[in-house]
């Protein structure tokens, strides 16, 4: 029980640098888009993250203290992140050639939140503990959510940015 205790502690702070790293970026991102919506949406993306990390280090803390995960500790309220255009604005097209940063923003952001969502699902499956297996099956359906939302803008530019930039091999 105290090695399960011990690994579930190391796996919440992995998971809660993770959630840091991924708020720096969403952050950058949010600061750097040219996009207003997408301004917005990365800056709703990077409290999300900043919540998820406050949330793992409290767990963290009561499981290191207590032994057990922290039953207080909530999280936020998810960005509803639905549509064809879910993080930039439709008018990203006018000037889609030179958006080589929103494209990189959202291949990254792609691969944060694969990483991330399967990260969860790796440590809830290596945990016996019910509460802590709920919260990070939960946070894993949360990254899913994003990953799926962040792949469907990059589906939806990805040939347009490819043909105006040149990289179509025909």
């Amino acid at each position: 029980m105290v090695r399960e205790q011990s690994q579930l502690a190391e796996g919440l702070l992995k998971a809660a640098q993770a959630e840091r790293d991924g708020h720096s970026f969403y952050h950058m991102a949010a600061t750097t888009s040219e996009d207003p919506k997408a301004k917005d949406v990365f800056a709703q993306l990077a409290a999300e993250e900043l919540d998820h990390m406050n949330f793992l280090i409290r767990h963290y803390e009561a499981v290191v203290k207590t032994g057990s995960p922290d039953p207080s500790a909530t999280l936020g309220k998810r960005v509803a992140l639905t549509g064809a255009w879910p993080i930039f604005s439709e008018g990203i097209k006018t000037r889609l050639k030179d958006a080589h940063y929103e494209m990189s923003a959202l291949s990254i952001g792609v691969q944060l939140e694969l990483d991330a969502q399967k990260f969860y699902r790796e440590l809830a499956g290596r945990t016996d503990e019910p509460a802590a297996k709920k919260f990070l099956l939960d946070l894993a359906d949360w990254e899913a959510e994003h990953y799926q939302a962040l792949l469907r803008q990059q589906e939806a530019l990805k040939e347009d940015y490819w043909t105006q930039n040149g990289f179509t091999a025909f």
